[in-house]
């Protein structure tokens, strides 16, 4: 039996409440698919190979772990 089949049959012995609950959860998920398969496509669009290439040099520098000036007055 396929996965239609078992929903329909389930679907005729429910109470009309529970059909109607049903109903408004089935466009909540339908709502949700639609929007999470656009964000996927968008952010698979946007990913570039290579885009930091480059940017890290090895090796580190000798004083790496020590504060930056930046945050001097925030480490007093």
């Amino acid at each position: 039996m396929t996965v239609d089949a078992e929903i329909i049959q389930t679907l005729v012995k429910m109470p009309e409440p529970l059909k109607t609950e049903l109903w408004n959860y089935i466009q909540y998920l339908i709502e949700n698919y639609s929007k999470n398969v656009s964000q996927l496509q968008s952010c698979q669009k946007k990913r570039r190979v290579g885009i930091l290439k480059h940017t890290f040099i090895l090796p580190l520098p000798n004083d790496f772990d020590e504060p930056l000036e930046d945050f001097k007055e925030y480490m007093e």
